[in-house]
């Protein structure tokens, strides 16, 4: 069976605002993590970050709805035109035939801080009528159904970073329900001092000076991931809809997806990589994949030396038994964690791979840890053909999610 259709991407990231700039960037091996610009970070012992440089929130929204909104909720207002605009969509005459599934996992941040400091200095009355709607962490789902015109059964997906790969689980469960199509992802923007002060206490931050020592996911000397802002929305066809509207452009497809819960500690992680290796293993069996048919995995790739060992044995427990080692990457490492938005742009990433026969490397990974058997990790990226790849997820409190790409009939179209 035929699963859902990937006919648009959208990117605002760190690398670059569009598919194209973002990929561009990962091939030449163009890290985008920098000195925090905008505030004083370093007073938090954050000094670096994966910030959006070349965003112009006016050149995507309207100033009426700016006004209303987070950043958050800008870049996904963006990257959802930029992904209905790469698929030639258009809102169908049916209002209920779209869908909107985002992930989300701090919401808005830089607006709620202002209106948290205007509270403190001036009192409730400075406190405006659309804090309680700008920082709700629905606030992007619902701006973009309701720019768009797009009413079908939507929602937004909590699972900080596996939440890019489980807003695509719920698009495939509101698709088999008769919604043919459906934009997923999600964007995040953590980078004011309310949210950097937030990240900063769950101690899993870099305290690096320089982006080469910053964010090293599988390297020796890894002490921490680095903050980043942007994500990815994708639109998700089923495939009799797409051919129906005369869609010219196909990505990739939706093979297979799983996600466990690890049922161990809120903050802590399980002791143990059972839960992820199960997640990873029950999305092949969904797509009816061997392991030693994925030509790919994109790594969650935490930059915590715990987390990246745990991962590791995922890994290993799952592709071990291969006679030829499975290349893994984490290609988050040029841009840093955007949370909820990662994920969702790993998904691009993994489709733009696919297109051109190239596997991007992990930034600054010059001395890896040992890998398991079955495993290599991607030092410097390489030319291979991908014809499919798992993307891999994990989000803080135990959760794990994985999703089987596959290269659509003939190569992706355009």
């Amino acid at each position: 069976m035929t699963g859902l259709l990937v006919t648009g991407i959208g990117v605002v990231a760190p690398t670059g605002v569009g598919v194209e700039e973002h990929w561009a960037s990962l091939v030449r091996g163009e890290p985008a993590i920098r000195p925090v610009e905008g505030f004083d970070s370093g007073r938090y012992g954050v000094p670096l970050a994966g910030q959006v440089r070349d965003f112009v929130p006016a050149d995507h929204v309207s100033p009426q709805l700016m006004v209303q909104t987070d950043r958050w909720t800008w870049m996904s207002l963006a990257a959802a035109t930029l992904a209905a605009e790469d698929a030639g969509y258009t809102a169908p005459e049916d209002v209920y035939a779209t869908s909107v599934f985002l992930a989300s996992g701090s919401g808005g941040n830089e607006f709620s801080q202002h209106e948290i400091q205007g509270l403190w200095a001036k009192g409730p009355r400075s406190v405006g009528a659309y804090q309680s709607i700008a920082w709700f962490y629905a606030a992007s789902t619902g701006q973009v159904s309701i720019r768009d015109g797009f009413k079908g059964p939507s929602g937004v997906v909590v699972s900080e970073g596996a939440g890019g790969l489980d807003s695509i689980g719920w698009a495939r469960r509101v698709a088999r329900r008769g919604t043919p199509a459906v934009l997923v992802g999600g964007t995040e923007a953590g980078l004011c001092p309310y949210a950097v002060l937030c990240q900063a206490t769950g101690g899993r931050l870099s305290s690096a000076q320089r982006p080469e020592d910053a964010y090293l996911p599988f390297d020796r000397r890894a002490d921490g991931h680095v903050v980043g802002e942007g994500g990815a929305i994708l639109l998700l066809e089923e495939p009799g809809a797409a051919a129906a509207r005369g869609a010219t452009k196909v990505w990739g497809e939706v093979a297979g997806y799983a996600a466990t819960h690890d049922a161990h500690h809120h903050e802590d992680p399980a002791p143990d990589a059972v839960q992820y290796a199960r997640a990873i293993r029950l999305s092949l069996a969904d797509a009816g994949v061997s392991p030693d048919e994925v030509d790919l995995v994109m790594a969650d790739g935490a930059g915590v030396p715990e987390l990246d060992r745990l991962e590791l044995e995922a890994l290993g427990a799952v592709f071990g038994g291969r006679t030829t080692p499975v290349p893994v990457t984490a290609p988050s490492s040029f841009t840093g964690r955007l949370m909820a938005g990662g994920s969702a742009l790993d998904v691009a990433t993994a489709l733009l791979a696919m297109r051109d026969g190239i596997v991007p490397g992990t930034a600054f990974l010059t001395d890896p840890v040992e890998a398991p058997a079955g495993v290599d990790l991607v030092t410097a990226g390489r030319v291979r053909d991908l014809s499919t790849v798992v993307v891999l997820a994990r989000g803080a409190g135990g959760f794990n999610s994985s999703l089987v790409l596959r290269r659509p009939a003939g190569g992706p179209t355009s």
